[in-house]
This record gives structure tokens, C-alpha cells and sequence, in this order.
């Protein structure tokens, strides 16, 4: 099979030896299909990433405890190239021909609604990190968890720093105008939606709307009409390539806005590629280095970020530190059922009430994650710096962002 990665293989093979030795400790194995090539390829590498870590902490640790057994963790990877057909034949592969009871989730919203119903026809747990879109939590899915916060609250606290800050705009919050910049895929679309309802709860008004290709590659059209509207807030979603796309058009296209959010900063490493292009946007974090969450196998939030970093060479975007957390719930959950029946790890999955670096852990009856917040960065100096929500805050936002010129 052209898609399956040959490092998995390598990796499974060294836990099968490692196992021969005197533990002589079994493994269980994970499946996950994540976009190693595609246009979800960063994404789906800073997933691969989260959950590699976690795995290989979680063995040198000693395994998980399943009943009388300890067993160490491995994952069997397909590369699903960033395509939603693709991805739902993997799982189907990875169920029925792998004979894989457990599986970790996709990178995007749409493909984990390509794979899900798979993973629930079936009935194996899927443990999913990146996918935000409430449309997965409103189809009676009973197989499938998700650590994340859902989609519309990612830009929520964009839109109420916004009403917060009405008064450095010279306006009151029902005076500002907003203009929407949305990738026309199921998790900006549902990010979209969840900014309408803020503006009509702030009493905003909507000047532009527009839902972009999903090959976001040129906002020049809207950021034309920005220019000419002129909102006070710019929100936009798309990805790590829209993220790129929004940061790298505003600067070159000198198109003052006076608050400017959107989501990827993080993983569309908008600060390195950019530079003072970057400076001053807001920017959607599922979690922060910063927050003071903490667990008992990585520790706080700021010992992942620094293992992470000394492992990979780079600062961790949420998606990784989403993922990783993806791995611990697992682990978690087969130490509580006490075994690997598939059903039973999914009670126990459901009955999840747990603290990660990542956050806290406690799922709804429809899979959500019901207990972690969203948070908002702003580049200053270079720098991610917590602005939002008030209580998390590092620093007070920098509104509005100084101007550039036309």
C-alpha cells in the first residue's frame, strides 16, 4: 500500500524486539491516517509529532498498565495526502484488514467527518485532536472523543476583546464593523458561524463576508474590499496556508486594519516566515506554553513545550500538544477499562475526568471536550503573548495595531 509509512513499520518492529526482552511486554497499536503530504501537510506533520512524543514518553515510562498486563504503545500510520476519500479508506484498511481496534483522528475537520463514520460502523474508539467542527458532535456519533475545543468558540474571544476595546477605537461595541475572511471548508465555515453569532450578540455589523477557495492562495479581492469598507476587525480562518496567505497580503498590500485575528498562526509559524509582517495579529490557540495545567507525565505545560522543542527542533504548535494529549486519554482510558475490549475502552473514554499539560479532559454525551477553553495570542516583539481571555492574560493587547500607510 503506497500510503504506508515506513517509519511505523521500523518503529513496530523495535517494540516487537524490545518486547522479546525480559518485561516481554505486548503492544498495543493505535492506527491513524494524518496528512503527510497535501495541503494539510504542516498540520499533519505537527500532528504525526504530538503523538510520536506522547507514545514514546509513555513507554519509556513504562508502558500502560491494561489489567494484569503492561503494554507498550505504537501507531501504525497511512498518509491519507490530505484527502477525505482517502482517509476513509485508510480506516477501513486499518480496521478490517489491520485489524486495528483503536484509532487516533485525522488532521481537519473534514477529514475526521470522512473517517468517523467508519470508526463508528465498526465500534472503535477514535480519540481525535483536530477536529474542531460542531457538525462532528451533532450526528449521534457514540465511538468518537475529541480533546479539542469545538470550532465556534476558536474566535470568540477576538470578538468580545473587540467589544473590550470599542472605546480605544473611538466607537461603542454596536458601532464596529467587521469583515469575514472564511476558507469555504467544515471547520472555517463553522468558525464563521460561531463569529456571526458573536457579532449579533455584541450587536456588530457585518460589512464583508466572503468564503474563499479552499486552495487559499490570493485574498487580494477581499483585502481590496477591506480597504475600501474599512472594518475595525478583520477575522479570517484557512488553515496554515491561509494563515500565510492573510499575513503575508495585509503587509504587502499595506491594508490597515485596526484588529486582525485569525487562526494557524501557530502552525503557519507566521512570526519566522514573516517577521514584522506578523506583529500585532491576534491569534486562535486551542492552548498556550504559558497555562498552568499540568500532569504526571510531562509535567506542566512549559516542560512540553521545552521536550518538544529539544526534540524537534522548534516551538509546538496547539496541534501537537493537542495530539499528544489525544495519546494520553488513551492511555488513560485502557488503564481504567482494565482491558482492550473495544467497548469497554470506549465507556471508559467516555467517563474521562482528567488534567493534561494540555488542559483539563472531561467529554459530554456527544464526545466534546466540556471542561478547556480557547485562548488568544498577539504577536509582540516577535513573540506569542497571551491576551485573552482576561484571567490568562500575559500582557494587554496592543488595540488598535499601529498603522502601516496605503
Amino acid at each position: 500500500m503506497k500510503y504506508l509509512l515506513k517509519s511505523s513499520l521500523v518503529a513496530a518492529a523495535a517494540l516487537a524486539v524490545a518486547g522479546t526482552g525480559a518485561l516481554a511486554q505486548e503492544t498495543v497499536t493505535l492506527g491513524a491516517a494524518v496528512s503527510l503530504t497535501g495541503k494539510y501537510t504542516t498540520d499533519g506533520e505537527h500532528t504525526k509529532r504530538g503523538y510520536d512524543l506522547a507514545v514514546d514518553m509513555i513507554n519509556k515510562a513504562g508502558g500502560v498498565k491494561v489489567g494484569d498486563k503492561t503494554y507498550q504503545i505504537a501507531v501504525k500510520y497511512y498518509d491519507d495526502e490530505s484527502t477525505p476519500a482517502t482517509g476513509a479508506a485508510l480506516a477501513e484498511r486499518l480496521i478490517a484488514q489491520d485489524g486495528v481496534k483503536f484509532l487516533l483522528g485525522p488532521y481537519s475537520s473534514g477529514l475526521t467527518k470522512a473517517i468517523a463514520p467508519v470508526t463508528e460502523k465498526y465500534g472503535v474508539p477514535m480519540v481525535e485532536a483536530n477536529g474542531a467542527s460542531r457538525s462532528l458532535f451533532t450526528s449521534g456519533y457514540k465511538y468518537l472523543f475529541a480533546v479539542l475545543s469545538t470550532s465556534e468558540q476558536y474566535l470568540s474571544s477576538a470578538m468580545d476583546l473587540a467589544a473590550e476595546k470599542a472605546a480605544a477605537l473611538g466607537k461603542k461595541p454596536e458601532e464596529i464593523k467587521v469583515a469575514l475572511a472564511f476558507e469555504n471548508d467544515p471547520f472555517s465555515q463553522d468558525v464563521r458561524a460561531g463569529v456571526l453569532d458573536d457579532a449579533k450578540r455584541l450587536g456588530m455589523q457585518i460589512v464583508i463576508d466572503d468564503q474563499l477557495p479552499k486552495e487559499l492562495n490570493d485574498m487580494a479581492a477581499t483585502l481590496t474590499k477591506v480597504r475600501a469598507l474599512k472594518p475595525d476587525v478583520l477575522v479570517i480562518s484557512g488553515h496554515a496556508k491561509g494563515a500565510a496567505t492573510a499575513v503575508r497580503q495585509i503587509s504587502e498590500m499595506k491594508v490597515d486594519v485596526p484588529i486582525v485575528a485569525m487562526t494557524h498562526c501557530d502552525s503557519a509559524d507566521v512570526v519566522a516566515k514573516f517577521g514584522a509582517a506578523a506583529e500585532y495579529t491576534l491569534c486562535a490557540s486551542q492552548w498556550a506554553s504559558t497555562l498552568t495545567y499540568k500532569d504526571n507525565l510531562f509535567g506542566s505545560a512549559a516542560d512540553f513545550a521545552k521536550l518538544f522543542n529539544t526534540t524537534y527542533n522548534y516551538e509546538p504548535p496547539y496541534q501537537a500538544a493537542e495530539s499528544a494529549a489525544a495519546v494520553m486519554v488513551f492511555a488513560d482510558a485502557f488503564q481504567r477499562a482494565g482491558t482492550l475490549d473495544p467497548a469497554k475502552v470506549r465507556d471508559a473514554l467516555a467517563a474521562t475526568d482528567m488534567q493534561t499539560f494540555y488542559g483539563n479532559v472531561k467529554f459530554d454525551e456527544t464526545g466534546k471536550n466540556i471542561a478547556k477553553p480557547m485562548v488568544l495570542f498577539q504577536v509582540l516583539k516577535g513573540e506569542y503573548r497571551v491576551v485573552a481571555p482576561t484571567k490568562w492574560a500575559e500582557t494587554e493587547a496592543v488595540v488598535p495595531r499601529p498603522m502601516m500607510g496605503n
